[in-house]
């Protein structure tokens, strides 16, 4: 386990149990967990620790608020969000399948329609989210 990782399950103990790394990018680290008190599986994504001092708890917070509120086929429900022991983190249903990563790997080259689809779902998600297209 990561030194993250174990700082986030330490805080989080009485909520979630952390299992395994899902995936990482360059704003955050997702986690696969599972929720307590609901024992359900979650998704606990964690930004990156250098970012939260940059963009500022009150903003991450800002807009987790703003995601909380949000409600639209495409859009997954926020379960939950925070601060805990310095780290920002917010909490998500946890979708079993294949991430686009792997199906890249093994496909090489998606379908036509496939490719088109998932632009305009995430161009519905961004004009939901600001009110624009």
């Amino acid at each position: 386990m990561t030194e993250i990782a174990a700082q986030l399950s330490e805080a989080l103990a009485d909520r979630y149990v952390i299992d395994r790394l899902i995936g990482e990018g360059g704003m955050a680290t997702v986690y696969l967990a599972r929720d307590v008190r609901h024992n359900r599986k979650v998704a606990l994504k964690v930004r990156r620790p250098d970012l939260g001092a940059v963009v500022g708890i009150e903003r991450f917070l800002s807009e987790i608020e703003v995601t909380a509120n949000l409600q639209h086929p495409n859009l997954l429900p926020l379960f939950d969000s925070g601060e805990a022991g310095g780290l920002l983190f917010s909490v998500m249903p946890y979708i079993e399948g294949e991430s686009l990563r792997a199906r890249l790997d093994r496909e090489k080259q998606l379908p036509v329609e496939t490719s088109c689809t998932w632009p305009r779902q995430s161009r519905a998600r961004s004009t939901t989210r600001t009110g624009r297209a």
